[in-house]
């Protein structure tokens, strides 16, 4: 937050509802590692999420969050059908 906050301070906007936006934004994606695209143009943060081809199967899993702090190396268990791979390939 503090590397955020030094770069979207130097442009004039305010990190912390940049901040706050971005953690809005990621809510559906707690506990997993996604990617946010913030583009700022005419003072103006626009944000685009980019989750890994892993998160999305993660998510189709419906697994609980849990806190990647305190469980190393989980193993993931659940069914798929062919037609949600076929969707998370789409939207690669």
């Amino acid at each position: 937050m503090s590397a955020l906050a030094l770069k979207i301070g130097l442009l004039g906007l305010a990190p912390k509802k940049i901040g706050d936006d971005i953690a809005k934004a990621t809510s559906d994606w707690k506990g997993l590692r996604i990617i946010v695209k913030l583009t700022i143009q005419n003072r103006q943060a626009q944000m685009e999420l980019v989750p890994s081809a892993s998160a999305l199967i993660i998510k189709a899993l419906k697994e609980p969050p849990r806190d990647r702090k305190k469980q190393k190396n989980i193993k993931h268990s659940g069914n798929i059908t062919f037609d949600e791979i076929v969707n998370i390939a789409r939207q690669m």
